[in-house]
């Protein structure tokens, strides 16, 4: 009987232990099941409304150009002997780039300067008139043969009158005086015909000399063409002939191309309506040449350099109602090279105390502009809001949020309006209010 009171006894305890564990287990999982129930508050990063002074800009697409480019070409045919500069590498004016096979050419300047020699020395002997010197002594004895019968006519003439001589001696005075006549004269043409003939020989030889030396001046030329030097400074590009190749023949074959892009261009089109806002001085205060532009490029990094206008189009194309306008920015080093695509800025007014928010902070919702809010107990609530002008990477809203108000910029896809959120603000949280 003892022995089973103890044993009832025993059963009674366990059945108690089991009970009391089983209720401390689930309390435990009825308290597990309270934490799961109440979530933390989803992080977030805000930034709040800025207001300020900005400038309002005008954007252009436009594609950078060089300031001057320079096709290389073979002037002269031959074999390019030799190559002396690097693809894309920066050159600088008359630096030696080419170099043309000289021999050939150097041949023709030594034949032409021996040709000019000759030349010279034909006229040198042109110039000394010996054939005219010698017709010009015959005609002098002519005319002292003559002078001798003249006089001997004149003496004869009246002694024949008083028969002192006979006709016979007249008559032999005045044939000899007659011959002598005729030779002079035909001395006389002939000394005018060989004067004649030596100025046609030598002008015909100062004609030869100064063919002989343009020829030299060609020679010389075409020997200065073997070697290519750069006009500018500026980069060259891909070499467009290998050495050992003939070049020159029929055209000037292309070699290479240098671009000198310091400063550097970029040409874009302005609407007439905006060049009436760039040029009006109520809303620019500038005018157009004091205007400084800023270069955007492809990754959305700005230029270091402003630029200025360069030249502006003196028309407005009537078929696309835009006018050309082109740009120039520093570009030390040709940091930046022709053929890019870029975004040309400029202000043209500013607004003063204009609200901001980041451009990623705004959503599209059915072709209405929100944003996420954050009030003071952390609740995400959206706000409707009227957009303006774009300020670098921000947007300026005309309607809808003051300034000092929190928006969501990372995080708005976890967030539903009502519920609450862990805030942060360039990397430091705000404690959250509330369980």
């Amino acid at each position: 009987m003892t022995i089973l009171c103890r044993r009832n006894l025993s059963i009674s305890a366990a059945v108690s232990i089991l009970t009391v564990t089983f209720l401390l287990v689930a309390g435990c999982k009825s308290k597990a099941t309270h934490t799961v129930a109440q979530p933390a508050p989803t992080a977030v990063v805000v930034v709040p409304v800025a207001q300020r002074t900005v400038p309002i800009y005008s954007e252009y697409v436009g594609q950078t150009q060089a300031d001057n480019t320079v096709e290389l070409r073979a002037r002269v045919e031959g074999i390019l002997q030799k190559v002396y500069f690097r693809e894309g590498a920066p050159v600088r004016k008359g630096q030696l780039l080419f170099t043309i096979d000289k021999r050939p050419f150097q041949a023709a300047l030594q034949s032409a300067k021996a040709l000019a020699v000759k030349a010279v020395s034909d006229l040198a002997q042109a110039q000394q008139r010996t054939d005219v010197l010698q017709a010009q002594a015959e005609l002098a004895d002519a005319q002292a043969v003559l002078t001798r019968a003249d006089q001997d006519v004149s003496r004869l003439a009246p002694l024949a009158k008083e028969k002192a001589v006979t006709e016979q001696d007249l008559d032999a005075a005045t044939a000899t005086q007659k011959s002598a006549r005729a030779s002079v004269d035909a001395k006389r043409a002939n000394l005018t015909n060989l004067e004649a003939a030596v100025k046609y020989t030598i002008e015909r030889a100062r004609a030869e000399v100064s063919a002989a030396n343009a020829r030299v001046t060609q020679a010389e030329l075409e020997l200065s063409y073997c070697d290519i030097y750069s006009p500018i400074s500026g980069i060259i590009g891909f070499l467009q002939v290998d050495e050992g190749n003939l070049v020159g023949r029929g055209d000037a074959t292309l070699l290479a191309t240098v671009s000198a892009s310091d400063p550097l261009l970029v040409n874009f089109n302005v609407s007439e309506i905006e060049y009436l806002k760039l040029t009006d001085p109520e809303t620019a205060g500038k005018r157009s040449g004091d205007l400084r532009f800023e270069l955007l490029l492809s990754d959305e990094s700005v230029h270091p350099h402003s630029g200025h206008f360069r030249v502006l189009d003196r028309i407005v194309d009537p078929q696309t109602g835009t006018m050309k306008v082109e740009a120039a920015f520093p570009n030390p080093g040709s940091y930046l090279r022709p053929g890019q695509f870029a975004r040309v800025r400029v202000a043209v007014a500013e607004r003063e105390n204009a609200i901001l928010v980041p451009q990623r902070a705004v959503q599209e919702m059915q072709g209405t502009k929100t944003v996420m809010v954050v009030d003071q107990d952390n609740k995400v609530a959206i706000r409707s809001v009227r957009i303006g002008d774009k300020v670098d990477k921000d947007v300026v809203v005309l309607d809808g949020l003051t300034a000092g108000e929190r928006v969501i910029v990372e995080g708005m896809q976890k967030v539903r309006p009502g519920s609450q959120v862990n805030p942060s603000i360039a990397g430091v949280s705000t404690t959250t209010s509330g369980g």
